[in-house]
């Protein structure tokens, strides 16, 4: 009789630790769901993890559209709990955006797609950025000018820095690109 009330004892403490574990689990998991993704602008979400580590530099390459623009700095923005990152273009016709060419290591940003602009030529680097002193995926060009790489997949693509001089003047530091081409 002692054995059959040890077993159903020890069955029952075994079932709790299960059920809280498997709890914890359920909720780091919807805490890491949260906070990768923070809303969407036009259909395209807002990632909001850094890379770790170092990013292919051909994963740049092509024609990218600004979707959305953030006014404030990428730790600002995963800290903010509902971000506004809306952006309403002033192109009449086109889009602003940013073409890049990884194998001449030249980019150009383009207002409304006219592509009136010069190509300036850039580095692509992983390690420590000299402006905001971390370890990370960044853009050097002029040199002096740095754009932190967030993340880039094969839609979408966010940065930090000084992209967009017009955008810049009004506090824009985040934004977010999708993949035209």
């Amino acid at each position: 009789m002692r054995k059959i009330i040890l077993s159903v004892c020890t069955v029952a403490i075994l079932q709790s630790c299960v059920v809280s574990t498997a709890a914890k689990v359920v909720k780091g998991v919807a805490k890491v769901g949260y906070k990768t993704v923070k809303g969407t602008v036009k259909g395209v979400s807002w990632a909001v993890s850094k890379a770790n580590g170092k990013l292919d530099e051909d994963r740049i390459d092509g024609t990218w559209k600004v979707v959305g623009v953030y006014k404030g700095s990428f730790e600002t923005f995963s800290n903010d709990q509902a971000p506004d990152s809306s952006f309403n273009s002033d192109c009449a016709e086109g889009f602003d955006q940013i073409i890049f060419n990884s194998k001449k290591s030249k980019f150009k940003p383009v207002h409304c797609s006219t592509e009136k602009e010069d190509w300036q030529k850039y580095d692509f680097e992983f390690g420590k950025n000299p402006l905001t002193k971390e370890k990370e995926n960044y853009i050097e060009y002029n040199s002096s000018n740095y754009i932190s790489v967030i993340d880039i997949n094969s839609k979408t693509m966010i940065l930090e820095g000084n992209l967009m001089p017009k955008l810049a003047f009004s506090g824009a530091k985040l934004y977010l690109l999708e993949k035209v081409k």
